[in-house]
């Protein structure tokens, strides 16, 4: 295998020399165009793509090993987090989408991470200035989800042990791999790691950082992970599913989770036994919308992600083809309605175990078109606009505006210099069966916590600092509740069967990603890598993710392959534009499934390392 995905390199080198992608301005129809950065990698049996070459490679291990697209996916994020570990890992919180093709039915993952019950507004305005610490300290973290969410796919629709999906990453761990320029580089600069004797130890090696291309070894992490499958060989006498509940009872219930508990309490954080011992991920029924004949599913509670529905919802209603892929016209009016779904993210979007979410108004076609005429075709709205869904409920019963928070508060601040960008990490799988498996797994910024946790190998999430400490909001802090997470990707369907999953990192720009590369599809007839590599834009007029919240009224990001003419135009219009990288707006990996032809084409983005494979 290894030969095999070295050999795939080199043929998407030369495809990268021979064959550079054509400016956005010199290519009037893109779908004709044949000329990628990467070629579409086209299979039969099954295809895998994720931000790393070595998880894509854990993840077809397990499925040439006879295992499905479920077993794959825990196989490639056991590796992924430990070659990709400043953007996630087995501290992470992560949201994935399903689809069982047994059961022929779409599932959501919630396994987002819940606050400390010892977190309230009251501690933090007490102890800690009214503020939430940003990318930092255990202060900053929520319970690791990622643990639960493999015994999740493994127990309900997985073939394989702990002891067979985790060796990749116990090999890896114990083995090591060569560092990476980039990775070598983020261990020696990150001052928030140099903060904490315990990462100090991991990363820093006899006090010195770790060069390119030394081999890097976790043993701490591969003594974490041969724990779980110690545990589950112990319970095998009671049958798989308990075997498997062994395993990741040790993680939540048994010794991990005291050194996770003493830990925290030593070392000033929140959590404590009791946090870890009653976390449970969320088997949830995702929301949908029909988008122009695809039926598209998001996760529904504690995520933005039906963000990306309420704006599909508003561009429907426009012929975006004639607008022109990436003219002025095509990324004002994309822009806006993206703030206004954004307006709605704020004011209605947080987890349904603490608020209700006025879905059936939100996702309606009849709010969309009150909405899309607030869209002004010549002119950048500067402020955050929510709407009011009420009326479009199903009227079924009288409907409690409290309840459904429609005169909630929503606080906007233009003030701090808080980040939209965050950073994750993503792998897709879809198998022979055509189950298909979206998995976001996430530590929220760079290195989450920073916080190596004792001797387990591993740092926790730090995506405790997305709460608001306003009471009432949304998404207000309170304890066991979980925030709304950036975390999302994106399910589509068509008649019924499987069409593509797709997903990308990126914080609050995450939507962004995931839509531009479906409509790139869905509206301008692109293959999944024309649609990953096609030129993006981003907007940060809304509220941040992160405390302390700062909204940048009128902020657009555009790559450099836009045509000037279209910056021009777009300033013209008032938005207040930056022009980024060529090819730095995106981390993006898509599987598609032409069911009637039987071939799975995958998609990864040249901007990162992602890297896609098929069979």
């Amino acid at each position: 295998m290894r030969r095999t995905l070295m050999a795939l390199a080199g043929t998407i080198l030369v495809c990268a020399i021979a064959a550079p992608v054509v400016a956005q301005d010199e290519q009037e129809t893109p779908a004709t165009s044949i000329r990628t950065m990467r070629p579409v990698i086209t299979g039969r049996q099954y295809a895998a793509t994720s931000m790393k070459p070595q998880a894509t490679e854990a993840a077809v291990r397990i499925l040439e090993a006879g295992g499905n697209a479920f077993d794959a996916a825990v196989a490639g994020q056991a590796v992924l987090a430990l070659v990709d570990p400043s953007l996630n890992g087995y501290g992470s919180d992560a949201v994935l989408l399903v689809w069982d093709a047994k059961a022929k039915k779409v599932f959501s993952i919630n396994a987002e991470g819940t606050a400390p019950r010892l977190a309230t507004i009251d501690w933090y305005n007490k102890n800690n200035g009214g503020k939430l610490p940003v990318n930092d300290s255990l202060l900053a973290g929520t319970v690791p989800g990622v643990v639960d969410a493999w015994f999740t796919l493994l127990d309900r629709w997985g073939t394989m042990t702990f002891a067979q999906v985790l060796q990749p990453a116990i090999e890896m761990a114990e083995q090591g791999f060569p560092l990476p320029d980039s990775l070598a580089r983020s261990i020696a600069t990150t001052r928030k790691l140099q903060k904490y004797p315990s990462s100090m130890k991991l990363y820093w090696r006899d006090g010195k950082p770790p060069q390119p291309g030394d081999i890097f070894t976790n043993p701490d992490a591969g003594r974490t992970l041969r724990k779980l499958v110690e545990a589950e060989k112990a319970a095998a006498g009671k049958g798989r599913h308990e075997a498997l509940r062994a395993a990741r009872d040790r993680f939540y219930k048994g010794d991990i989770a005291k050194a996770m508990a003493a830990f925290s309490e030593q070392n000033g954080g929140l959590f404590r036994y009791e946090d870890f011992a009653s976390y449970t991920v969320e088997v949830e029924t995702p929301v949908s919308i029909n988008y122009r004949g695809y039926d598209i599913y998001k996760n529904p509670s504690a995520s933005q992600g039906p963000a990306e529905l309420i704006a599909l919802n508003l561009l429907e209603g426009y012929d975006l083809k004639k607008l022109g892929l990436n003219s002025a016209a095509y990324v004002h009016t994309s822009a806006e309605a993206v703030k206004l779904a954004f307006g709605d993210r704020e004011k209605y979007l947080g987890d349904m175990d603490f608020i209700k979410i006025p879905y059936d108004g939100l996702l309606s076609k009849e709010y969309a078109a009150e909405r899309r005429a607030l869209i002004d075709p010549d002119k950048a709205s500067l402020d955050l606009r929510p709407g009011d869904p009420s009326k479009f409920m199903k009227k079924t019963e009288s409907i409690d505006r409290a309840a459904f928070g429609f005169d909630r508060p929503v606080q906007v601040t233009t003030e701090g210099n808080a980040d939209h960008t965050g950073d994750t990490s993503y792998i897709a799988v879809v198998d022979k069966d055509r189950n298909m498996v979206s998995f976001e797994p996430s530590l929220h910024s760079s290195w989450g916590t920073g916080v190596v946790m004792g001797d387990l190998g591993f740092i926790f999430n730090c995506r405790g600092d997305y709460y608001s400490l306003v009471p009432g909001e949304a998404n207000a802090l309170a304890p066991g509740k979980r925030p709304r997470s950036t975390l999302q990707s994106t399910l589509v369907m068509k008649d019924g069967q499987p069409y593509m999953i797709l997903g990308s990192p990126g914080g609050d720009d995450q939507v962004m990603r995931t839509i531009q590369t479906l409509v790139n599809i869905l509206d301008f007839g692109m293959n999944v890598q024309q649609a990953i590599e096609a030129p993006r834009w981003s907007t940060r007029s809304f509220p941040a993710s992160p405390f302390p919240h700062t909204m940048y009224p009128g902020d657009l990001s555009v790559e450099a392959r836009i045509p000037d003419a279209v910056q021009k135009a777009l300033t013209a219009k008032g938005h207040t534009l930056h022009v980024a990288n060529g090819w730095s707006l995106g981390s993006n990996a898509v599987i598609m499934v032409d069911v009637k032809r039987g071939i799975l084409s995958a998609g990864a983005d040249p901007r990162v390392d992602a890297y896609a494979w098929a069979r």
